[in-house]
């Protein structure tokens, strides 16, 4: 018999179901979570003990799409899911992201959060139901989870704001917000929008964090009633004989070697008084009852310490910068001699190489998900080496963070790009970080718009980016602009935003305590629209408008648009006609099902020459408009004259001229000859009557 648990839960407009002791009942914590027809399975399993040797949260999570969910088997050759897709890579760290900073400190038990997606119905959308599905199998587990966290997808529908809108409502959204919390405090923001202001950002996460808080009130309550005793007796806080041992050995040396402007000779120094500090507190050849990864994790947060005071009450930073100040900008364009665009970005000790690749219709990404297959236009690839930490580093498939930083990039980018019909192209963007000391995400959305305008590309209207951080002690707190590396690891907030003078296009926030009230926020947003302009006014200095001519080694394309109805028309049978195109004129052709013809060539007379074939594959005859045609065969009766391939119609004996003709023999004209004709009528089925009587008549008349 199944101890069956069931929990109804109204959000927004629509009802999140929950259902537990039914299946995987082993796992420590497990749910069935849907809406609609959408169902997902998520549980949650932690190891028994924490390694003696850790001093951090080993939490794993993975989230997967069956395409069994949409009665569907994968397309390509290999029927099995595998590795993970880039959704399914975002929507893990959307998943991981809220949930990490609600464990307790000094909880190192390794644990792991799965979720799969059983069942689409292609309405309701299953990332936010992963992330609650998460906290459901954590919040009821024995797994110390602090509170249980909910989240909502807030969308922006003819000016009002909806949570959890469906796929097709979101198709006309002007906002994509995904919002993650706890009942008292918003804890990550994931968002990307069409210029909305600060104020509509800030009524959005207000209106999602209602939502999230009557979810999480719920899930608390049936928590309380169903939910397993929490089991921390492994929990490894750290003592205060080790947080005064660690002061007393490192605190004055260290709170001189926070203030050394330089990241290198900073970081060189903090490890030496590390090293030293060990040394101390470790003497060689004697028995000590405390751990090194304690002694560790308690130097680390003595530099939080020491940094955060710092920050509070002397309004000073680690590099000696004002809380507001922006490090200095230095901008190239055109560092590439080969490539259609390229720009190197350089903000203090973050730099990145932008890289702009323009291609037809075959350089877009090809991709299957539940929707479907698809291709993507514009792609943003990131990619951080370890050498811009000056680390030795694996080098292979990007990384969860490389994926995610990139599609931040890519989705902050998207606002800003010229519509298909205006600008036939692919676009691929490179972000090559070559430095990082914080924020190299801001760098590449700042770098990718700069190669864009350098390769030619008519954006609608630039954009930066920029990272805020947070001291929050109590209820003071300080909002630094442009963070460095170091200000984001200790620091208490990583906001990311993207836009213009204007409006905001992205914005991406982890907070890691709760108490970032929305004032906070307020001010915040406030700060970055300085900072982001200022950036932006960096880059406008450098290169104030889009290239004009695009570079010699781009590929030239240009669009026809014809009726879908005639694309069978160009391809032919099993695509006889478009071979026949290609080969004669050497150019790519690319079709969609809208009708939109891309052709692509460096060649400009091989390109009209393809444009010709088409059009005269596709064009429909009208009646009364001249065409130049050629006879192409004689009866006694007049001229079968072709208008253009496929398009032939009768010049009869009495419209050829403006006399009489007792024999076609009489006429000045033969085979092969061209003849200028206007079209007088098409009948029922379709035969075209001609004349060149007519177009005499006119001439003569003028």
């Amino acid at each position: 018999m199944f101890n069956k648990h069931t929990l109804e839960i109204p959000v927004g407009n629509k009802t999140i179901t929950l259902e537990t002791g039914k299946v995987a009942r082993q796992a420590n914590g497990s749910v069935m979570i849907s809406c609609g027809e959408t169902v997902l399975l998520a549980t949650a399993c932690a190891s028994p003990a924490a390694g003696a040797e850790i001093n951090f949260l080993p939490l794993r999570v993975d989230y997967q799409e069956k395409f069994s969910s949409v009665g569907r088997t994968a397309a390509g050759f290999i029927k099995r899911e595998g590795r993970p897709a880039e959704r399914e890579i975002l929507t893990c760290r959307l998943i991981d992201r809220p949930l990490r900073p609600m464990f307790d400190d000094g909880y190192y038990n390794e644990v792991q959060v799965l979720a799969y997606t059983l069942s689409y119905d292609g309405v309701h959308q299953p990332d936010v139901l992963a992330i609650c599905g998460a906290s459901v199998a954590l919040t009821i587990s024995d797994i110390p989870l602090i509170k249980p966290i909910g989240a909502v997808r807030v969308g922006m529908i003819n000016n009002e704001f909806v949570i959890n809108p469906t796929v097709e409502e979101m198709k006309t959204s002007k906002l994509d917000l995904i919002l993650a919390g706890t009942e008292d405090a918003v804890l990550m923001i994931e968002g990307f929008c069409d210029f909305l202001t600060e104020e509509q950002v800030l009524e959005a996460i207000e209106i999602g964090h209602k939502a999230i808080a009557t979810f999480c009130h719920h899930l608390g309550k049936w928590a309380e009633k169903i939910g397993k005793p929490k089991k921390r007796d492994t929990v490894r806080p750290i003592s205060k004989e080790i947080n005064n041992a660690v002061h007393a050995s490192a605190a004055t040396l260290l709170d001189s070697a926070l203030r050394i402007k330089g990241k290198a000779e900073r970081d060189k120094t903090i490890d030496e008084i590390k090293e030293s500090m060990l040394k101390t507190l470790f003497p060689e050849g004697q028995q000590v009852s405390h751990s090194k990864v304690d002694v560790q994790m308690s130097f680390k947060n003595l530099q939080s310490t020491l940094m955060r005071k710092m920050v509070l009450a002397e309004k000073k930073r680690i590099d000696g910068r004002g809380l507001k100040d922006i490090r200095q900008i230095d901008i190239e364009q055109s560092i590439l001699p080969r490539t259609h665009g390229s720009s190197l970005f350089t903000r203090g000790e973050t730099q990145a190489i932008a890289v702009c690749t323009l291609g037809g219709e075959t350089s877009g990404q090809r991709f299957e998900d539940l929707h479907g297959e698809g291709l993507q236009r514009f792609m943003l690839q990131y990619s951080f080496p370890p050498f811009s930490v000056g680390e030795v580093g694996r080098i292979g498939s990007p990384g969860r963070r490389e994926v995610g930083h990139g599609k931040l990039a890519e989705r902050a980018l998207t606002a800003i790009l010229p519509k298909q019909e205006d600008f036939p192209y692919v676009i691929r963007l490179e972000s090559n970080i070559t430095e990082s000391n914080g924020s190299s995400s801001m760098a590449s959305v700042c770098g990718g718009c700069l190669c864009m305008m350098d390769a030619g590309v008519p954006i609608k209207r630039p954009v930066s980016g920029i990272a805020m951080g947070l001291i929050l002690e109590g209820k003071e707190y300080a909002i630094l602009s442009d963070i460095l590396g170091t200000e984001d690891a200790l620091g208490d907030m990583d906001f990311k935003i993207t836009g213009d003078h204007e409006g905001i296009s992205a914005f991406q926030m982890d907070i890691k305590v709760e108490g970032i009230t929305i004032d906070i926020m307020r001010h915040a947003l406030a700060q970055a629209k300085e900072g982001r302009s200022h950036i932006l006014k960096k880059m406008l200095e450098v290169c104030p408008d889009v290239k004009k001519e695009m570079s010699q080694y781009a590929p030239r394309i240009e669009t026809i648009q014809i009726k879908p109805s005639k694309i069978g028309i160009v391809i032919g049978p099993g695509g006889k006609q478009i071979r026949a195109i290609i080969e004669e004129t050497g150019v790519q052709i690319d079709i969609n099902d809208s009708g939109l013809v891309s052709i692509a060539s460096n060649n400009a007379e091989a390109m009209e020459k393809a444009k010709q074939i088409i059009h005269n594959l596709t064009a429909e005859v009208e009646i009364g408009k001249i065409y130049n045609g050629k006879i192409v065969s004689t009866v006694a009766f007049g001229y079968f004259v072709e208008l253009f391939p496929g398009k032939e119609g009768l010049c009869h004996i009495s419209e050829i001229s403006n006399k009489r003709l007792a024999s076609i023999h009489d006429a000045p004209f033969k085979d092969g000859d061209a003849l200028d004709v206007k079209v007088i009528d098409i009948n029922d089925r379709g035969q075209i009557k001609l004349s060149h009587r007519a177009i005499l008549e006119e001439t003569a008349q003028r």
